[in-house]
C-alpha cells in the first residue's frame, strides 16, 4: 500500500501503476444482498438453478454494478490517503465491460493514476481502473475513476 499525504505526492505517482488491491471473493450471498439493495432481480444474477441450466456461463454472475461498487473498498487496499479533510468519488469514465465474473470467482483491483490536477484547492484525481479476475487474461472492466480531494 502506498500513503499519500498531500498533493506533491499524488502529483508524484502520475503515469504510474501504483499497486493492486487482495483478492475479492465474489459469493452468492454477496451477489444477492446486492440484488436486494438495488431491486435488480434479474435470473442470470439470483436463480442458480436457472443459470445452471440455461445461462451461457453455467452459474449466476455478478451483477456489473456490483463490481463497480467494489471500487471504494479496493482502492482503500492500494492508497492510503492522508491528511484529507474530505474526500468525494467524483464520477467515473469510459468504462468497459470485457467479461463476466460468474459466481465464486475472485477479483482484484489494479490502479494506474493518470492524473493529478490541483483546481485552486481542490485535488482531481483520474484513476485507471482495471479489474482483474484470477486465472484469466482478459479483465471484467476497465474504466477511469475521478477522485476530489480537499488536503488539510
Amino acid at each position: 500500500m502506498i500513503v499519500i499525504n498531500n498533493f506533491n505526492e499524488y502529483k508524484s505517482f502520475e503515469g504510474q501503476m501504483i499497486g493492486t488491491s487482495e483478492w475479492h471473493l465474489i459469493d452468492q450471498d454477496q451477489i444477492n444482498r446486492f440484488a436486494d439493495a438495488t431491486l435488480d432481480y434479474q435470473w442470470i444474477h439470483t436463480d442458480t438453478v436457472r443459470a445452471e441450466n440455461e445461462g451461457p456461463f453455467k452459474s449466476t454472475i455478478a451483477h456489473g454494478y456490483l463490481l463497480l461498487s467494489l471500487i471504494p473498498y479496493l482502492w482503500k487496499q492500494i492508497a492510503d490517503v492522508k491528511n484529507v479533510k474530505m474526500e468525494i468519488n467524483y464520477g467515473i469514465e469510459n468504462f468497459r465491460f470485457e467479461q463476466a465474473v460468474p459466481v465464486n470467482n475472485e477479483v482484484r483491483l489494479q490502479a494506474t493514476v493518470k492524473s493529478v490536477t490541483n483546481l485552486k484547492g481542490t485535488v482531481k484525481v483520474i484513476v485507471q481502473a482495471k479489474l482483474l479476475i484470477k486465472n484469466q487474461l482478459k479483465t471484467a472492466y476497465t474504466g477511469d475513476v475521478i477522485f476530489l480531494y480537499h488536503f488539510l
